[in-house]
C-alpha cells in the first residue's frame, strides 16, 4: 500500500517556534521555527518512508469561516514577528527540497488536508496527517492516522491516533469529535463552544445522548440546572461552533496528492539553503556530490610528500615574503600536518604536507618573516615564530577573532561559517568531512580528503583576511583587533602554557575537611527532620520542608514543591534547618566541582593549565574552561579556602592585584555625572557617600543598612536592575525598591540620562558599543515579546560598561606582559579572574612586579576618575587575595 504524508505547515511551525529555544544565524535571522519544523519532518519521513509528501499552508485571503469569526469575536492572537518572518523562508526551504506546498485562496490548510486525506484513502493509500491541532482528529479512520508532535525533555515525541484511538481517548467517534469540540469550544481555534460546558461535561453529554441533536432532544432530562439553562440559551452558538469545528473534505482543489511524489529532498539547492541558515546538524544528510555546491572556486590542494620539496617551498615563500593562509593540523594538541595557501601567478595555490620536526622548525622560521592568517591562533602559537607584542604583531591575523568581533552573539564560530558569511563560499565542515573519524588516522586511508579539508581552510584564512579587515575598519573595530585582541591572544597562550601550581596533598586535605562537615550536616539535617531522606532529592526535601515540618512559603509545581535556592534563601533567616540545607548544598558542590574536580586537571608538572576562551562572551569578558578557574568561590570562608591549594613555585610568591569597583568607575566616566565623579574624587567610601546623598543624612550618620541598600543600588544600576530585582535582593517591597532607584537617579541625574541614551542608541542602531568600539548587537530590543525587550534594555545598558571594563583589564594584561619582558624579569602573569590579575613573582623581583602591576593597571585607561587597585602578596592564592 502506498503512503501519503500531509503536514499542517502553520501548525507545525507554530509548535516548533514555541518548542525550540531562540535560535538565530550569523545574520541575526531567527531560525528556531524552521529548525524545529525540519526536525519533526525528518523524524516523520524516517518513520513513514512515504511515497508522497505535501505541506499545506493557510493563505491570508478570506475563507468561509472569516465572516463567521467576526460574528462573535474573531480574536485570533497575532503571530509574533519572529515567527512571521520565518514563514516565507520555510516555504523557500521546502521548495529547495522539492516538497510540494499546498495553498489555495478561499481554503484553510485544514480543509486542503482533509480533502486530500479522504481522496487518497478512497484511492487505496494509507495516510499520515501531521498537525499540532486536535481538530484533525475528526479525519481519523482505520487508514488515516493523525500524528501530533510534542516536545518533551528537549526531544520530539509523536502521539498517533487512528479512529479507535480517538474513541478510546474521548469516548466518541471521529465524527462525534466535531460535536464534542462544538460543545466544549477551543479558544486556540476561535471556537466559542457552549458556556459552562467543559471537556468533562461535554464527554458525559455525548456518551449519554450520542449527538448534539440527541442532547437537545433530551435537554429537559439534564439534571444540572446551570448546564441545562446554558445549553437552552446558546443553541445558536453551539451550531455556529459546529460549523467552525467541521473540516471540509470535499473541496475543489487545484492540485492532487499524486503531484507530490517524494524525490531528491537532499539536493544542491537544499544544501545551499541549509548552509545559509547554518543548520550544521542536517548537512550530514547530503551526499558528497550535493555538498560540493559552489566549491568550484576553491583551488585544488596539492600534497607534498617529500621533505626536500617542502623545505624548498618554504624557502621560496620566505624569499618572496609571500603572505600565507596557514592551518596547523593537530590531534590532541599534537601537529600531524600543515596546510598553506598563497597567491602565485595571478591565482592561488593550496599545499598540504605532513609535519616532521624539521619541517615544523622551518615553518616557524618562515612565520617570523611573512604575514600569516590562520584560525584559532592561540592553539597554534607553539608552532609559530614567537614575537614581541608590539605593532609588528599585526603580521598575524586570527580569522576566528575577527569573525567574533564582527558578531559576538553567535553560538559558535568555525571556518566554514566564516567562508559562507564573509566570502560566499560553501565548504564542508569538519563533522561533515570526518564525522567521528580522526583526521590523523584518516590521513593514511584517504589522504586527499584530509588534504582538501585543511587546504580549503588555509585558503579561507588567506582570502578572508582582507574582507574581515575591511568590515572591522567599517565598524571602527580594527584597532580593537590589532591593539587588544591579537596581542592578548599571545598573552593568554603564554598564561595557559605556564599554568598554576597546586598541592595535591592540600587539595585532598581540603576535600577531607569538606567531607567531614558534609557528614556532620547530613546527620544534623536527618535528626532535625526526624527521619532519613535523600537531601539531594528536591521532591523528598520539599515534602519534608512543607508537609512534614509545615514550614510556610512552599510553592508547589507539577513535580512537587520548589526547593530552588531563592526559595530556600528567603526561609533560611528564620529557619536554621533551611540554613543547614543551603550549607550542605554549597559544600557538596564545592567537593564535586573543586576538591574532586580539580584533581582531574592536575598535569604531570603538578600545575593546572586552564584554557582561556576569548570568543565566547558577547561583552568581551574572558572565560575559563577545563577547569573554570574564574568561578572559584569567594562568598564563604570554606569556599575561599580552595585558594590555599594554589601556590607559587619554590623561590616565588604570589602578587595579586584587583581593580576596585571598575565598572562603577567606568559608569562615572562614561556618564559624565559630576556628582558621581566628585564622589569618587573625595576618595571616601562610595557606598556611604551614595547612601548619604540618596537618604539625605550626614555622611557620618549613615547606618549599615542604608549603606548596604546604597551598595545594592550602585552595583544594580550597572546591570540595569529593575525594581523587582532590587526588591528581591534587599527583601523589601517593590514600591520601596522603586523609590530607592528613583532617589538614586535624582541624586545622579546624569546616569539616568546616560542609560536612557544607551538604550535609545542601541534601539536605533541595533547594537551597543564600548569606549574601545567593541560592538554588541542587541536584537532583543526589537523582539515582539515584552520580557525579551526588557532584557534587551538591560543588555544595552550593561554591555558598554561591562565591555569597557573587560577591554581595560585586557589592556592592563598586555601592558603587564610587555613590562615584565622589557624589564627582563622571570616572573609570569599566570591567571586572570575578571578584574583580578595573579603573578607568580620571584622573591627578588616581587617589589618590581608590584610596581609594574600598579602602574600598568592604573594607567590602562585615562578616565575622569582614577582606576584604583587592591594589591596583596602571599605564599598561596588565599593569602595573596
Amino acid at each position: 500500500m502506498k503512503k501519503l504524508v500531509l503536514i499542517d505547515g502553520h501548525s507545525i511551525l507554530n509548535r516548533a517556534f514555541y518548542g525550540v529555544p531562540e535560535l538565530t544565524n550569523s545574520k541575526g535571522f531567527h531560525t528556531n521555527a524552521i529548525y524545529g519544523f525540519l526536525n519533526i519532518m525528518f523524524k516523520i519521513l524516517e518513520e513513514e518512508k512515504p511515497d508522497y509528501l505535501a505541506v499545506a499552508f493557510d493563505v491570508h485571503a478570506p475563507t468561509f469561516r472569516h465572516e463567521i469569526y467576526k460574528e462573535y469575536k474573531g480574536t485570533r492572537k497575532p503571530m509574533p514577528e519572529e515567527l512571521r518572518e520565518q514563514v516565507p523562508v520555510m516555504k523557500e526551504v521546502l521548495k529547495a527540497m522539492k516538497v510540494v506546498i499546498l495553498e489555495q485562496p478561499g481554503l484553510e490548510a485544514d480543509d486542503i488536508l482533509g480533502t486530500l486525506a479522504k481522496r487518497a484513502e478512497r484511492d487505496g493509500l494509507s495516510v499520515a496527517l501531521v498537525s499540532g491541532d486536535r481538530d484533525l482528529l475528526q479525519i481519523a479512520t482505520d487508514n488515516i492516522k493523525i500524528r501530533i508532535p510534542k516536545t518533551k525533555r528537549g526531544g520530539t515525541e509523536i502521539e498517533d491516533y487512528y479512529a479507535e484511538d480517538v474513541k478510546a481517548l474521548y469516548g466518541v467517534t471521529p465524527e462525534g469529535f466535531i460535536e464534542l469540540k462544538a460543545l466544549m469550544g477551543d479558544t486556540a481555534d476561535n471556537i466559542p463552544g457552549v458556556p459552562k460546558v467543559g471537556e468533562k461535561t461535554a464527554k458525559e453529554l455525548m456518551m449519554t445522548y450520542g449527538s448534539i441533536e440527541g442532547i437537545y432532544s433530551h435537554i429537559d432530562e439534564i439534571a444540572k440546572k446551570s448546564i441545562r439553562e446554558s445549553l437552552a440559551a446558546n443553541r445558536e452558538l453551539c451550531d455556529l461552533s459546529k460549523t467552525l469545528a467541521t473540516i471540509k473534505t470535499d473541496c475543489d482543489l487545484s492540485v492532487n496528492y499524486s503531484d507530490a511524489v517524494c524525490e531528491d529532498f537532499f539536493n544542491k539547492d537544499a544544501y545551499a539553503v541549509f548552509k545559509e541558515l547554518e543548520f550544521k546538524n542536517f548537512l550530514s544528510k547530503f551526499s558528497a556530490e550535493d555538498a560540493d555546491v559552489n566549491t568550484a572556486k576553491l583551488p585544488e590542494t596539492v600534497v607534498l610528500a617529500e621533505e626536500k620539496d617542502i623545505l624548498s617551498l618554504l624557502e621560496g615563500l620566505e624569499k618572496n615574503k609571500t603572505e600565507l593562509g596557514l592551518i596547523i593540523a593537530m590531534e590532541a594538541k599534537r601537529p600531524f600536518g600543515a596546510a598553506l595557501s598563497y597567491a602565485e601567478n595571478g591565482g592561488y595555490k593550496n599545499i598540504f604536507f605532513k609535519a616532521s620536526r624539521e619541517v615544523l622548525n622551518r615553518l616557524k622560521e618562515l612565520t617570523g618573516k611573512v604575514k600569516v592568517s590562520t584560525f584559532d591562533i592561540k592553539n597554534q602559537y607553539e608552532y609559530l615564530c614567537k614575537r614581541n607584542i608590539d605593532k609588528s604583531f599585526q603580521d598575524y591575523f586570527d580569522v576566528l577573532i575577527g569573525a567574533y568581533l564582527l558578531n559576538p552573539i553567535k553560538n559558535d564560530y568555525d571556518i566554514e561559517a566564516v567562508a559562507a558569511e564573509h566570502m560566499g563560499l560553501m565548504l564542508k565542515g569538519r563533522n561533515e568531512v570526518f564525522g567521528k573519524n580522526s583526521p590523523e588516522r584518516l590521513l593514511s586511508e584517504d589522504e586527499k580528503k584530509v588534504a582538501d579539508y585543511y587546504g580549503a581552510a588555509s585558503y579561507v584564512c588567506l582570502l578572508s583576511r582582507s574582507v574581515l579587515e575591511n568590515k572591522l575598519r567599517e565598524t571602527d573595530s580594527l584597532e580593537l583587533m590589532y591593539d587588544i585582541e591579537m596581542p592578548l591572544s599571545f598573552v593568554l597562550y603564554d598564561m595557559e602554557r605556564e599554568g598554576v601550581l597546586v598541592k595535591p596533598a592540600e587539595l585532598k586535605a581540603y576535600g577531607d575537611a569538606l567531607t567531614g562537615r558534609i557528614n556532620e550536616l547530613e546527620a544534623s539535617i536527618h535528626r532535625q527532620a526526624g527521619e532519613e531522606f535523600n537531601i539531594n532529592s528536591p521532591k523528598q526535601l520539599g515534602e519534608i520542608l512543607f508537609e512534614k515540618m509545615g514550614i510556610p512559603g512552599g510553592k508547589k509545581t507539577k513535580t512537587g514543591y520548589s526547593t530552588a535556592a531563592d526559595v530556600l534563601e528567603k526561609l533560611s533567616e528564620e529557619y536554621p534547618f533551611v540554613k543547614d540545607i543551603l550549607e550542605y548544598r554549597g559544600l557538596t558542590k564545592l567537593k564535586s566541582t573543586y576538591a574532586d574536580g580539580l584533581m582531574n586537571f592536575v598535569a604531570e608538572d603538578k600545575r593546572i593549565h586552564t584554557t582561556f576562551k576569548q570568543t565566547i562572551t558577547a561583552t568581551g569578558r574572558l572565560s575559563s574552561t577545563d577547569p573554570n578557574l574564574q568561578n572559584i568561590p569567594m562568598r564563604t570562608e570554606l569556599g575561599r579556602r580552595i585558594r590555599k591549594v594554589f601556590v607559587p613555585k619554590e623561590g616565588c610568591v604570589f602578587v595579586d592585584a584587583d581593580y576596585s569597583q571598575i565598572e562603577l568607575r567606568v559608569l562615572a566616566h562614561m556618564s559624565g555625572d559630576e556628582r558621581l565623579i566628585d564622589a569618587y574624587r573625595q576618595d571616601k567610601d562610595i557606598h556611604r557617600i551614595t547612601a548619604s546623598q540618596v537618604f539625605h543624612v550626614p555622611f557620618d550618620e549613615v547606618t549599615p543598612l542604608q549603606r548596604r541598600n546604597a551598595k545594592a543600588v550602585n552595583f544594580g544600576i550597572v546591570y540595569g536592575i529593575s525594581s523587582f530585582g532590587l526588591s528581591q535582593d534587599l527583601s523589601i517591597s517593590r514600591k520601596e525598591a522603586q523609590e530607592y532607584i528613583a532617589k538614586y537617579f535624582e541624586t545622579y541625574p546624569g546616569i539616568k540620562e546616560f542609560l536612557d541614551k544607551l538604550v535609545s542608541n542601541a534601539r536605533e542602531k541595533g547594537y551597543s558599543t564600548t569606549m574601545y568600539n567593541r560592538r554588541r548587537p542587541v536584537p532583543e530590543l526589537k523582539n515582539s515579546n515584552f520580557m525579551q525587550r526588557q532584557f534587551g534594555e538591560r543588555i544595552a545598558m550593561n554591555s558598554p560598561i561591562q565591555g569597557t571594563a573587560a577591554d581595560i583589564i585586557k589592556i592592563a594584561m598586555i601592558n603587564v606582559y610587555r613590562a615584565l619582558k622589557d624589564n627582563n624579569l622571570k616572573s609570569k602573569l599566570i591567571l586572570q579572574v575578571h578584574d583580578e590579575l595573579l603573578i607568580e613573582a620571584y622573591e627578588e623581583e616581587a617589589d618590581k612586579v608590584k610596581e609594574i602591576l600598579l602602574d600598568c593597571m592604573m594607567n590602562a585607561a585615562s578616565l575622569k576618575v582614577s582606576l584604583e587597585v587592591d594589591m596583596h602578596t602571599g605564599a598561596d592564592w588565599y593569602e595573596a587575595k
